[in-house]
């Protein structure tokens, strides 16, 4: 029977996900030398090709395919059985590999991170700003643990197999207007049909937050907007409304508690809202990772008895499953990113 070496299976079936050996050595920190000379010894080990020439690159055999795909079963056992001796022992330690949009990192995850150093000293958590999407493979292949991504009413984001998403709060959206604009006078709700002559600011194109806006104004207010300017920094934008450049559609935590140069205002035609999720791998959790899963919930739940945030925590759903749907209402905030 041969011996296969878990350290070069992962490199195998990162280089089934990532294409390059570029991109293998870059997400596990090794040069893409050693990264070569380990599925070198793995060929030899095997005895059969698992890479070949394509152009200027290499493709996997169908060799290589075939034994990636044991390696994620086989990786994924591995992973399951250091969480069970963990637990077994009772001992809290480890690295936990942590990363969000800028808005869900400032309010959820360092507040976790504050926690997680005074109820688990022996935990190392590592915090990173990342977008869901460029998260995903990361998360899959074990570079990080988790993300807390966001999406929004009408723009789901995918599921793919292999991961589970947890909810863990919604918040409206609200227009947010030039304090002078004179739909803002009322202090009631504006209706997105009454922006169709406005500049509009939203995130960079191919975001969640930017097909949100033109699905906006397409179903509520029948227009195609003028979005002229992009980023997906929410303070950026806010302060293209200060200088009364544009107008936005922001979720709540992103907002200022009080900023006399803005003006928030409920949507007159519906309420919108964005849901912040939390991506895990579908497997059971080591030890270090519950307890930050918990620190966050513990956030969550700190959050939901705020009554100026007034945000409401739910539960989880597997890949596949379409989320469902909390009543939250606007909340303090500080500024944040979007996605």
């Amino acid at each position: 029977m041969m011996e296969l070496d878990l350290r070069r299976l992962r490199f195998l079936r990162d280089f089934e996900e990532r294409g390059t050996l570029g991109a293998v050595a870059a997400a596990l920190g090794y040069a893409p030398s050693t990264v070569s000379q380990q599925l070198a010894v793995l060929e030899r080990e095997i005895g059969t090709p698992l890479l070949a020439k394509a152009g200027r690159g290499l493709r996997l055999t169908d060799a290589g395919h075939l034994l990636a795909q044991h390696a994620r079963v086989l990786l994924s056992a591995a992973e399951a059985a250091e969480a069970d001796l963990a637990a077994l022992s009772g001992d809290i330690r480890g690295t936990v590999r942590a990363g969000g949009l800028q808005s869900a990192a400032r309010r959820l995850l360092v507040p976790a991170l504050t926690r997680m150093r005074a109820d688990h000293p022996q935990v190392r958590v590592e915090i990173f700003e990342l977008e869901l999407e460029q998260s995903l493979p990361g998360l899959r292949l074990g570079t990080v643990d988790l993300v807390v991504g966001d999406e929004y009413d009408g723009h789901p984001r995918p599921r793919p197999a292999g991961l589970r998403f947890t909810r863990l709060l919604e918040e409206p959206l609200k227009i947010v207007l030039p304090a002078a604009h004179p739909l803002a006078g009322s202090g009631g709700p504006v209706a997105v049909a009454d922006l169709r002559p406005e500049t509009w600011t939203a995130s960079a194109e191919g975001t969640g937050h930017h097909a949100m806006v033109i699905g906006t104004c397409r179903a509520l207010g029948g227009y195609e907007p003028d979005l002229r300017h992009r980023s997906s920094d929410a303070d950026v934008q806010l302060e293209l409304v200060r200088a009364q450049a544009a107008v936005a559609l922001l979720p709540t935590l992103t907002l200022p508690a009080d900023d006399p140069a803005l003006a928030v205002r409920d949507i007159a035609e519906a309420t919108l809202r964005r849901r912040l999720v939390a991506a895990t791998r579908d497997t059971r959790p080591a030890p270090a990772l519950t307890a930050l899963l918990t620190s966050v919930t513990g956030q969550v739940h700190r959050l939901a008895a705020d009554p100026a945030a007034a945000l409401q925590p739910a539960g989880d759903h597997r890949a596949g499953q379409a989320p469902g749907r909390l009543s939250g209402q606007p909340g303090q905030r500080r500024p944040g990113q979007l996605s």
